[in-house]
Formats: structure tokens, C-alpha cells, sequence
């Protein structure tokens, strides 16, 4: 602590209030009034619960303890709390104290993690004037400024080099050079789907991948569900997947993610399509290609169903593909595989300079407060 600054508690310094919004409550309503939540604005109503300008900090689910800063004539929804500064304290000194605490030692519950003002109230807090409260706020928000410029600039970089991949694969898939045949999916694979059936979930057994299993990165098994080895055998013989085989959402808002089987445990699958492998092509070809912008265009383009879209077993095996020979498959894997191994690298470098900056930030507030 400041050997100068006199303390007492966060409580000196703010008053806690409590929201009963819910998303289901307001859906109907209208108006004037914006209503916030942990993703920022929800959506406009006909009343408001603050008066004047005020905090609010996560204290359910994701992002507990994430402060945002909203303006008076306004809500939260009831998954946050009101933090209410009193007479005398500065609103941005607060936020930024707030941004202080590590409320992960005030962290409980597993599935849904909560924090509660009971148990942060207590955090030493420099009683200090509203002068000095400002002069530390506005040294914060001139570093903060410095070091938000220099992550708006890495993030651009970072989102460049994303785009600068797929913009590669395009033009890959895209040039039609000798020998390149447009054939359609069935043409060259065995192409499947597996259930659509909701079978009773159990707590350990195999499991059951679904599109929400395929990610950009491959297939995860984490927070997987399990079925009984009797669904298992009637699931299985409609999909019969296996190691690398090629497995590809069909279903929500990642239909047309991919990703090749590695791993070789038995599992069964549902609202995802099975690309048989088979020792004519290449996978590695193949699901580059399902993850080109070509392939995501006819993903979309394929699409049916409002509420859910979702694209067919009809449209997954006309899904036209840029056949070549064997060799010629591989000796495109083998570039790719070059270019995403830079541009990876490229990745990882902008995402440390990333974390040190936040690492920066922390540091800035720790040396201000404690």
C-alpha cells in the first residue's frame, strides 16, 4: 500500500445495486432506454433503472468481474451488478480499481462460475481526494491510450494475416491449371452423415461427437457427451467413421468446418458428414479445400432452414471439388503446409505482444494501487 494514503474498504467508496432483467422479460418491450449485458448492448426499452452514470461488472457466467462504464438512463441485465460510486469518488477511479482486483480468489462454482460483493467489498481501498483521483486517472488513461493504439495496430496485423491464408487458398483452388477436373464429392469419396437422433446421454461411455466437436484447430473431445454401447452399434453402422477419415459440420453456425479424424478411439457422430478416406486422394488436399473461401461460398449458398440453417447430404456430395492427381494433391498439401506454418508463426508473435501488453496494463494498475 501507499505509505502516504490513508484506506479503508471498496465499500467506503461505492454502493452495490441489483438487477431482475432478463433478455425473456424485455423481449417485447421498446423504447428509449438501452439495457446492457456481458456482451455489451441488448437492446432498447421503455424504462431504465439508473438515474445517473454507473458501473457494471459481471458477476454470472463467463467474464466475471469484466467492468464496463454505462451512461446514465440505462440498465443492466440481472447477470450483472450495479456499482454505484458515492459523494466525493470519481467513477473512472473506481472502474480502473475495479480492473485492479483478481476476482478469481473470489471465484465459486464450477459450471457457472459467480462472484459476490459480500465477498470483494473488502478490498483495501486508498481513501484518497477527488483531486488526487484524477490526476492518477488521467496518468491511467494516457498510458491505457498509448497501449490501446499499440493493440489496435497488432490486432490489425493479426486479423491480416488471417485473411492473407485464405486469401492464399483462394487463389490456390482457384487456378484451374493441366490437369484439373471439377468432380463432384461422390464422384471421388464415400460420403455419409450420421444421426440426427437425440439418444439418452449417460455419464461415462463413448462418445458423441457433433458439430460443436469440429473445430478451426481440429476434433475435441472436451465437454463431448457419452452413449451406451447398444446407440453406439446402431449409430456407428450408419457412419462407420475411422482414422482419418475427413468429418465436417452440417449443422448451426460453423456448418462446413472440417477437420481430419487423428485420434483413434471409437465414437459416434450426429448432425456431422463423414468423407470417407480411401488411398486415391489426399485428405490433407481435401480439407484445405473444405476451409478455402470456394468452399465456404457453397457451404452458404447451400444452406436451407430459418431457424437453424443447415446444409443436406444431397448438397454435401455434389460439393464440387478441384480434382487433380495424386502427386499433384500432395505436392499442393505440402505448399500449404509451408504457408500455414508462417503464417502461424506470424500469429503466435502478434498474439505474445498481445499478452504482454494486457501483462502491461496489469502491471501499470498494480503499481498505482498496491
Amino acid at each position: 500500500m501507499k505509505y502516504n494514503w490513508k484506506y479503508g474498504i471498496l465499500e467506503d467508496a461505492v454502493n452495490k445495486g441489483s438487477s431482475n432483467i432478463s433478455l425473456n422479460k424485455i423481449k417485447d418491450d421498446d423504447g428509449d432506454y438501452p439495457v446492457f449485458g456481458a456482451k455489451g448492448f441488448a437492446q432498447n426499452v421503455s424504462f431504465y433503472q439508473q438515474e445517473s452514470e454507473y458501473l457494471g461488472i459481471i458477476k454470472d457466467g463467463a467474464g466475471i468481474g469484466r467492468v464496463s462504464r454505462h451512461p446514465e438512463k440505462s440498465s443492466i441485465l440481472a447477470t450483472m451488478q450495479y456499482i454505484l460510486p458515492k459523494k466525493g469518488f470519481d467513477i473512472q477511479f473506481i472502474n480502473y480499481f475495479l480492473d485492479y482486483i483478481d476476482f478469481e480468489k473470489y471465484r465459486t462454482g464450477s459450471t457457472i462460475p459467480h462472484i459476490y460483493y459480500k465477498d470483494y467489498k473488502s478490498e483495501p481501498f486508498p481513501l484518497v481526494n477527488i483531486d488526487e483521483q484524477k490526476r492518477i486517472v488521467a496518468k491511467l488513461d494516457e498510458c491505457f491510450s498509448l497501449i490501446d493504439n499499440c493493440q489496435l495496430k497488432i490486432e490489425n496485423s493479426l486479423r491480416n494475416a488471417k485473411e492473407l491464408f485464405q486469401s492464399q487458398l483462394n487463389q490456390i483452388f482457384s487456378q484451374k491449371g493441366d490437369g484439373w477436373v471439377e468432380k463432384k464429392l461422390r464422384e471421388v469419396f464415400d460420403v455419409r452423415d450420421g444421426t440426427h437422433d437425440s439418444p439418452k446421454y449417460i455419464n461415462e461411455g463413448i462418445p458423441f461427437v457433433t458439430q460443436k466437436n469440429i473445430t478451426d484447430g481440429g476434433l475435441k473431445f472436451d465437454k463431448v457427451k457419452f452413449i451406451n454401447q447398444d446407440d453406439h452399434d446402431k449409430f456407428y453402422k450408419r457412419s462407420n467413421v475411422a482414422f482419418n477419415d475427413i468429418i465436417i459440420s452440417m449443422i448451426g453456425a460453423n456448418r462446413g468446418m472440417a477437420c481430419i479424424v487423428d485420434d483413434k478411439r471409437l465414437f459416434s457422430i450426429k448432425n456431422v458428414g463423414l468423407i470417407k478416406s480411401n488411398e486415391h486422394m489426399n485428405q490433407k488436399y481435401i480439407l484445405y479445400y473444405l476451409k478455402s473461401p470456394l468452399a465456404n461460398e457453397y457451404v452458404s449458398n447451400s444452406s436451407k432452414g430459418s431457424a437453424q440453417r443447415f446444409i443436406g447430404l444431397g448438397k454435401l456430395r455434389d460439393f464440387p471439388i478441384p480434382f487433380v492427381p495424386l502427386e499433384k494433391q500432395k505436392e499442393i498439401s505440402f505448399q500449404i503446409d509451408q504457408l500455414k506454418s508462417q503464417t502461424q508463426t506470424l500469429e503466435s508473435n502478434y498474439q505474445q505482444e498481445l499478452d504482454a501488453l494486457d501483462e502491461l496494463k496489469k502491471s501499470i494498475l498494480q503499481k498505482a494501487f498496491s
